[in-house]
């Protein structure tokens, strides 16, 4: 007699909550009960904006090769898993139906991933760059937004790096002012403190800064801290670096200009008016101010002049775990680690670079030497401004490695620094 086959294996129960990021679903591939039943992969969630957190209400699904979109209402979902999303079939049909948008839904990689998030209190801004869930019990809610460079690695599927903290705000802190707002603009509204605001990045607090006027964009300035206000008003247009240069204290401007590089300096200098920068040029020690003079009034700046020591350079024997692990360390500046110099002996010889997503893709015992790409685009520090111009140009590098005639490497000048 044929002993009847054994019972098929029963799920594993699923916990009592669990919590994801939505980077880590989209283009999850969809199946139908079993994984070999694959539909499609998803491509958004939608969710209903209720209080206090929105509740998904279902997910889109896409197949390429020019098929429609379909929409899988949630309680169609019956579990997630890595790697695949598992869902009943249509209740009726061969095909889920088309998305059709209803009042009060909003998509999240569409109308919320990317997204700058504004306190009109606090004057803070952020950038959404992934979104938290919560699934417990048959519903997934949206907990928290993550603001983090994490959030940016998961999208490109590097989250394991982990350089910094999540930067996660609660959701009861961010607030589409309406639906209209969510869907058809680019910004949210943010309700944060203030205490907060120098762990943002500068690029959005300067925004922020060319959104507001007067008192407002006064009192916003003054909550940053000096080297995050260096940097915000750097990445100012030039109308808003004005704006706020004519009511900043002489010691307060003092100490702004002193986290900035020569560089720096005459960028800032000259977009603005003749007596501000008479007047800002007299805080500057004697040197310093007249290296920014000479960079002002010459048409020959030499690369030397422009250098900036923000960049990260290691020996050619450094394994990427080590190097993984000195950035976790000492996390530089996020300007200064699309790129990792290396460097040969104490004289720091600059012998080849290694972009940061070929290391976070290499095993880890593999040394910066086999990964560098070699020989390294470089500038010599006799270089005229004009030529580094060109070497932007040709290369669309955000910064430049600057070397002495025996190829000791001196520094780095920045894209923005050159291009403004």
């Amino acid at each position: 007699m044929t002993n009847p086959p054994p019972p098929a294996a029963a799920a594993p129960p699923l916990p009592d909550y669990q919590l994801l990021f939505f980077s880590e679903l989209l283009e999850h591939k969809v199946c139908q009960t079993r994984e070999e039943f694959r539909i499609g992969k998803l491509t958004d969630l939608v969710v209903r904006l209720s209080e206090p957190y929105p509740e998904a209400v279902g997910i889109l699904i896409s197949h390429g090769w020019g098929k429609p979109t379909e929409f899988i209402p949630w309680d169609r979902v019956v579990r997630i898993e890595r790697g695949a999303i598992f869902v009943h079939p249509p209740a009726s049909g061969e095909r889920y139906p088309p998305f059709v948008d209803q009042p009060g839904w909003m998509l999240l990689n569409e109308h919320l991933m990317g997204r700058t998030i504004l306190d009109l209190d606090g004057r803070r801004v952020e950038v959404v760059n992934d979104v938290q869930l919560l699934q417990s019990r048959g519903r997934m809610l949206i907990a928290h937004v993550d603001a983090s460079f994490n959030g940016f690695l998961r999208k490109w599927h590097l989250g394991w790096i982990g350089l910094q903290k999540d930067q996660l705000i609660s959701w009861r802190h961010v607030q589409p002012l309406s639906i209209e707002d969510a869907t058809a603009t680019d910004k949210v509204s943010l309700s944060v403190t203030r205490q907060q605001i120098h762990e943002l990045p500068s690029e959005d607090l300067a925004d922020a800064l060319e959104e507001l006027s007067g008192k407002e964009q006064q009192a916003m300035f003054s909550a940053l801290a000096t080297d995050k206000a260096a940097e915000t008003l750097l990445d100012a247009e030039p109308r808003a670096q004005r704006q706020i240069v004519e009511d900043l204290a002489p010691e307060r401007a003092r100490a702004i200009l002193s986290e900035m590089t020569v560089a720096q300096l005459a960028d800032l200098l000259s977009a603005l008016p003749w007596d501000d920068r008479i007047d800002l040029l007299a805080l500057l020690p004697r040197e310093l101010a007249e290296r920014t003079r000479s960079i002002l009034a010459s048409e020959e700046t030499r690369a030397g002049s422009l250098i900036s020591q923000r960049f990260v350079a290691l020996a050619e024997e450094t394994s990427v775990g080590d190097a993984l692990a000195h950035l976790r360390r000492s996390p530089p500046d996020k300007e200064a680690i699309s790129y990792l110099y290396v460097v040969r002996g104490a004289e720091r010889v600059l012998t080849g670079v290694v972009d940061l997503r070929e290391m976070v893709l290499a095993p880890e015992s593999a040394t910066l030497a086999e990964l560098m790409a070699t020989p390294p685009v470089s500038a010599d520090e006799q270089l005229l401004k004009e030529d580094l111009v060109d070497l932007f140009a040709k290369y669309q590098y955000r910064m430049l490695p600057v070397v002495d005639a025996g190829d000791r490497l001196l520094g780095v000048v920045g894209y923005k620094d050159i291009m403004r």
